[in-house]
């Protein structure tokens, strides 16, 4: 006989209270406000700013906080007002803006900007290897903070967006630069870059095969120049061959012989090779620049990796030639300033995905954690050097990104 359940038991059991019950789990948030700072640019006539004021009020209404340096937008044309519209708080001092957590500038910070920060900051700004020193270095290392150069950052395919973008624009200008000096107004050899019915084209000799030359040959050979284009990688110059599709486009790999003799009659040599492992992997000799024609021009967009020429220097938009064996000189290393509205507008899409993407996994240590093209920018972690290629140009140590952030999370 089973035993009989005891009066009230079969209610209090049927009871709902003790029924299994859905678990309900609480959901943690990661997502993170962040405090950006927009100093204004000083050094090297920078004229871009990162974010536009359509950018700051995206970010704003998603409830980050945006602190921009009185006057840091004037350059590329945008007012304090613009922004303050947008939502951003203006300072008035410097040393102000350096208190946010992410301060997001074009040009690399200088001494006196690396003084403010604080530890656990998070720099992103170029890195600018041609000028880089040990003792700049040193000096950011010393304030342990993390610092991410936005030249190496990397996006899902590989690709570096900010690189990319920024030679678009140099590639699309060198042209306009050269027809500039060229002309007898400026000195130059007093000819049309392109041609005209029974004048035979001008000479366009380009150092590389990447987007800045991809794109000075568009802009060159539809100006009806005779463009000849350089590089040791085949499947650039294959590339390049199919995305112009052009007759007036030679190719040719890296033989010294030949780039030398199409060197000697050019009217024109841009300087477009990328750096590999720091140093640029081929460069013209002096020698050959004082064979060039009197009022040839040479654009060496590659001065702020070191240069594609031995008699390049460095030059400025306040003074952006110099004349050497009467071949102008053209070495400045922020082309895409020259046109800092649109360059603004180019770095402003690609920054302001990225830090809604820092603030979704709950900051710089998450992000880096989870993300490794992100994770391909950074060359100072918490004080720490974690570049390579640095550490090899410097004879400094360095530690491998990877695992510190594997052992810190």
């Amino acid at each position: 006989m089973p035993e009989a359940v005891p009066p009230g038991f079969e209610s209090l059991a049927t009871s709902r209270a003790y029924l299994t019950q859905e678990s309900m789990l609480a959901v943690e948030t990661r997502k993170r406000k962040l405090f950006i700072g927009l100093p204004r640019e000083t050094s090297l006539q920078e004229n871009r700013i990162c974010l536009t004021p359509e950018a700051v009020k995206h970010l704003v209404d998603a409830g980050h906080e945006i602190l921009l340096e009185s006057g840091a937008g004037e350059p590329s044309k945008y007012s304090d007002h613009d922004y303050s519209e947008a939502g951003a708080t203006i300072a008035y001092s410097q040393k102000e803006v350096f208190e946010a957590d992410i301060i997001l500038k074009v040009a690399p910070p200088t001494y006196d900007e690396i003084e403010f920060m604080r530890a656990g900051q998070t720099l992103i700004s170029a890195l600018q290897f041609g000028t880089l020193t040990s003792e700049y270095i040193t000096a950011l290392t010393k304030k342990k903070i993390n610092a991410i150069s936005f030249e190496l950052i990397k996006d899902p395919s590989g690709a570096r967006p900010v690189v990319r973008a920024m030679s678009e624009i140099a590639g699309s200008t060198v042209m306009l630069i050269a027809a500039e000096y060229l002309a007898r107004s400026n000195e130059g050899k007093g000819v049309i870059l392109g041609g005209i019915t029974g004048v035979p084209p001008s000479q366009v000799v380009i150092l590389g095969a990447g987007t800045v030359a991809e794109y000075a040959a568009r802009a060159a050979t539809g100006l009806g120049a005779e463009v000849k284009v350089f590089d040791n990688h085949l499947y650039k110059l294959r590339r390049l061959k199919m995305n112009l599709c052009t007759p007036q486009l030679y190719t040719s790999t890296l033989d010294t012989y030949a780039l030398n003799q199409q060197i000697r009659r050019a009217d024109v040599v841009i300087g477009a090779l990328n750096a590999e492992e720091g140093r640029i992997p081929f460069m013209v000799s002096e020698d050959v620049v004082s064979q060039m024609a009197p009022g040839s021009v040479i654009i060496d967009v590659s001065i702020d990796q070191g240069g594609c020429f031995e008699t390049s220097e460095m030059t400025s938009h306040s003074k952006p030639v110099f004349r050497k064996y009467d071949v102008i000189h053209y070495c400045v290393p922020n082309i895409a300033s020259r046109v800092p509205r649109t360059a603004t507008n180019a770095l402003s899409n690609i920054f302001t995905p990225i830090l809604q993407e820092i603030s979704q996994h709950g900051g710089i240590n998450e992000v880096l954690f989870t993300n490794e093209h992100f994770r391909s920018g950074v060359y100072v972690y918490k004080g720490s050097l974690t570049n390579a290629s640095i550490a090899r140009k410097f004879n400094m140590r360095y530690k491998e990104l990877a695992l510190m952030i594997a052992v810190r999370n």
